[in-house]
């Protein structure tokens, strides 16, 4: 049971963030590694170039299909069993990789792919994990400092996927056996958490509030636009990402080229964290949601502005920016529109549209990139174009919240 002191100081939620940052740290340096050799090994072994980012596609789509079971399971069985066996799902989806790369099987790669999908299903719940014991005015600095979390794994990922991959004969290989060893590791530090058990085994509270329906949650304006922006914010961070390593190396640059763009991007998606709960507390969360939009649109002009190194090192900055922004002042949006015992539809309904949107964005990715134009220019240049609608509708979105009435916090 939580202590109303704890509560108060936010002791509690202070140590679980210390776990839950090192956990985004150490597993989450395994999504880096995944983007960038997920459309390079598709690329090898696919039937067809169109299909190159396939295995990137599977990741999101895996995280989409596996969120609306395992927040409530979440809720049942308490955070730390959902984030082990998310762990354990990322390690044997590596190792399935690994076998599908060494014996040139697209299908089992693809397969391998989506379990590791459930890893970053998982991963997507540390930061709501974060404010199960925060008080209001350290939910927003919660989210941020486990959101920060991913500036250390921009730093391993990438610089460790320099050193594994080419330890084989087998290209990208030794990336798959890495991450196999970091989720092993990795999966110890969920001993340190101290969050609620999960409801099962419990007596029912007959005199507990009852949940809202989906549809009367899904009526609620605040929901509504803080899945909308997520959603938007994702989506165009992973359309974008996922073609970055086919275009930088399409244009001539190389496979390290590729790895140091993705890693200065990681980096901008979570230094801002460090200051981005400060802000919404500041300004508030819609102003916060505004200006990562506008900033993913500014990275969309960088990028089709010319195809330099210093082209794709700014737009991707600029594009993991408007991210951190956009994504965490959504997410700061929602944990502040639903009660505790809501959580578990939620967030699991928040997370399985979000990740169903950035599986559409990159599938669309690779076709945009590969088969929309003659040239890898032509390509790169109709993946920044398609994100014009998509701020344009998490804009009106904001627009639209400004004039209904304002209710307090759940």
């Amino acid at each position: 049971m939580t202590d109303i002191h704890d509560f108060a100081d936010d002791r509690r939620a202070k140590r679980n963030v210390a776990v839950l940052v090192a956990a985004q740290a150490i597993l989450g340096s395994q999504l880096p590694m995944q983007f960038v050799v997920g459309g390079l090994a598709g690329g090898m072994i696919a039937w067809t170039p169109c299909l190159a980012t396939l295995p990137i596609s599977m990741i999101v789509f895996g995280s989409m299909t596996t969120a609306p079971w395992l927040s409530p399971l979440m809720q049942r069985r308490g955070r730390r069993f959902g984030f082990v066996l998310g762990t354990a799902a990322g390690g044997l989806g590596a190792a399935v990789s690994a076998y599908g790369l060494y014996t040139g099987s697209f299908l089992i790669l693809l397969l391998g792919s989506y379990l590791a999908g459930i890893y970053m299903s998982a991963q997507g719940f540390y930061r709501f994990a974060a404010t199960d014991t925060a008080s209001e005015d350290y939910r927003p600095k919660a989210i941020s400092y486990v959101m920060a979390g991913g500036l250390i794994s921009a730093i391993i990922g990438p610089q460790l996927n320099k050193l594994v991959l080419d330890a084989f004969v087998v290209p990208f290989l030794g990336t798959y056996l890495a991450i196999v060893i970091l989720n092993i590791v990795g999966v110890f530090l969920f001993l340190a958490l101290d969050l609620p058990k999960g409801t099962r085994g419990t007596t029912p509270d007959l005199n507990a509030p009852t949940p809202r329906t989906r549809r009367e949650l899904f009526a609620d304006p605040k929901i509504v636009v803080a899945v909308i922006c997520a959603m938007v914010s994702y989506a165009l961070m992973n359309l974008v990402m996922t073609s970055t390593p086919l275009a930088v190396v399409g244009c001539g640059f190389t496979n390290d080229n590729a790895n140091d763009i993705v890693s200065a991007h990681v980096l901008a998606m979570f230094v801002p964290s460090f200051f981005t709960g400060h802000l919404i507390a500041r300004f508030g969360t819609t102003k916060i949601i505004a200006t990562g939009l506008a900033i993913l649109g500014l990275a969309g002009v960088v990028a089709l502005s010319g195809v330099t190194l210093a082209n794709f090192f700014g737009a991707l900055i600029l594009l993991g920016v408007g991210w951190n922004f956009g994504f965490i002042g959504a997410t700061t949006l929602l944990a502040g529109s639903h009660a505790p015992h809501e959580r578990g539809v939620v967030q699991g309904m928040n997370d399985m549209i979000v990740f169903g949107c950035v599986t559409l964005a990159s599938l669309a990715s690779g076709g945009l990139m590969n088969c929309s134009g003659g040239s890898p220019v032509e390509g790169w240049s109709m993946v920044n174009l398609a994100m014009v609608p998509f701020i344009v509708l998490a804009g009106g979105a904001l627009i639209w919240l400004s004039f209904k009435p304002q209710t307090a916090e759940v």
